[in-house]
């Protein structure tokens, strides 16, 4: 029988974040469960095109990899394999008896305790996301070290300091708690943002870091499909979604970014556009909202409106209102004045951001939406200072540029 490639390829990434959680609760041990994993992998590819895709691609991944995981282990210890009658053949599809027996009500908190060992505490955001994509999504570490733009050496060692700083701490592997599934959606989909934003918010080599999105994407509706009445994991999955479909749009041919203002709104995918949209409706619908669904209406605000002056502000300035409440921050304060500039002019938000300056008085954003107020209230000298000390605090050539094309705007000392 003939099978697709591409296909395989696709099936088996799509099963590996179920099968790897599954035989993480069987072996304890994160290594020992991806050597289970590539074990089953390398024998379907050798038994699928010949035999035919299994009734249950997941079911046989998992079954096989936790034979191939003893008898690994039981090598190891110098002890015989299991007899052939209890380990299935490997080139066979796995009794239909046994994948039945799978409990699959398992498979949500598998998977959730997988990658919240992924988003240990102890462990910097750098390294949740590498292990995250390492041991969830499968990419290898050159891969990995290509979106991070690092060395495969020094990837490589920053994914055996996370394994090894998880397998010291130790892992809970029982089913977790009402309360701790609670806490740990939270910390989860906080981590699935986090890989979003490590590629979203790339302004150099930002091509190399779009699958970062799309595995975040991918990751959040595949949490979103198994747990489908949590309001606040749609409106996760709709923000990425509303988010990345401008990515077309977002940088120009020389690679500089391009301001949400002065976008080209033909280039955002509608149909990306109109699946967020459901996503929010079904969210709110709900009636428990959250941050990331907040989020996601501010972002639907944005996608939705034709040109940039089609922007309802005062809607989206109240969205940022209700986002303080549920995710208090200065930088949620200054995107509010940032809306409220638009809809009820630079005075009202200058008085907004003012008392934000010890908080945020290293952030490049604040320099930079301070300066734009004090410019369009025509106060030269204030906004001139204010654009400097955002040029200096720029952590990149595309948000320099960014602010060099405000002091364009500006013009010479003594103009008008």
């Amino acid at each position: 029988m003939s099978i697709d490639r591409q296909w395989l390829e696709a099936a088996l990434t799509a099963a590996r974040p179920q099968a790897m959680s599954a035989l993480l609760r069987y072996f304890r041990d994160l290594d020992l469960a991806e050597e289970a994993y590539q074990s089953a992998c390398l024998r379907a590819l050798r038994a699928w095109p010949e035999k035919g895709p299994p009734r249950d691609p997941v079911a046989w991944l998992i079954l096989v990899g936790r034979n191939a995981g003893i008898d690994g282990t039981r090598r190891q210890a110098r002890e015989v394999g299991l007899p052939d009658e209890i380990a299935p053949d490997p080139v066979e599809d796995v009794e239909e008896s046994l994948a039945d027996s799978l409990d699959r009500s398992e498979f949500p908190d598998d998977l959730l305790r997988l990658l919240f060992i992924c988003c240990h505490r102890d462990l910097p955001p750098t390294q949740q996301i590498a292990l995250a994509l390492r041991i969830v999504s499968g990419l290898s570490v050159a891969q990995i070290a290509r979106a991070f733009l690092v060395s495969d050496a020094a990837m490589e060692q920053r994914i055996t300091r996370a394994k090894r700083v998880v397998a010291r701490a130790g892992a809970a592997f029982e089913t977790p708690s009402p309360v701790a599934r609670t806490e740990r959606l939270s910390t989860v989909a906080a981590m699935i943002y986090l890989l979003f934003n490590e590629g979203y918010t790339a302004t150099e080599h930002a091509d190399a870091k779009v699958p970062l999105c799309e595995e975040a994407i991918r990751l959040s509706r595949l949490l979103m499909s198994m747990f489908p009445d949590e309001p606040e994991l749609m409106g996760l999955t709709a923000l990425l979604l509303l988010q990345h479909a401008r990515r077309a749009a977002r940088f120009d041919a020389s690679g500089e970014i391009v301001l949400l203002e002065r976008q080209d709104r033909r280039l955002w995918d509608r149909a990306t556009i109109k699946e967020g949209l459901v996503f929010v409706a079904r969210a709110f619908r709900r009636h428990r909202p959250g941050r990331y669904q907040i989020e996601a209406a501010i972002a639907a605000l944005h996608d939705r409106a034709p040109r940039f002056d089609d922007t309802d502000w005062p809607q989206i300035a109240r969205l940022y209102e209700a986002l303080e409440l549920h995710a208090p921050s200065p930088v949620v304060t200054l995107n509010r004045a940032a809306a409220l500039s638009r809809a009820e002019g630079p005075e009202a938000a200058l008085a907004l951001i003012r008392p934000l300056e010890p908080a945020l008085s290293s952030y490049f954003y604040f320099h930079g939406l301070k300066g734009h107020l004090l410019q369009r209230l025509g106060d030269r000298a204030e906004a001139l200072e204010a654009f400097n000390r955002a040029i200096g605090l720029a952590g990149t050539a595309a948000e320099a540029a960014q602010i060099r094309l405000y002091l364009d705007e500006l013009g010479p000392p003594g103009a008008a």
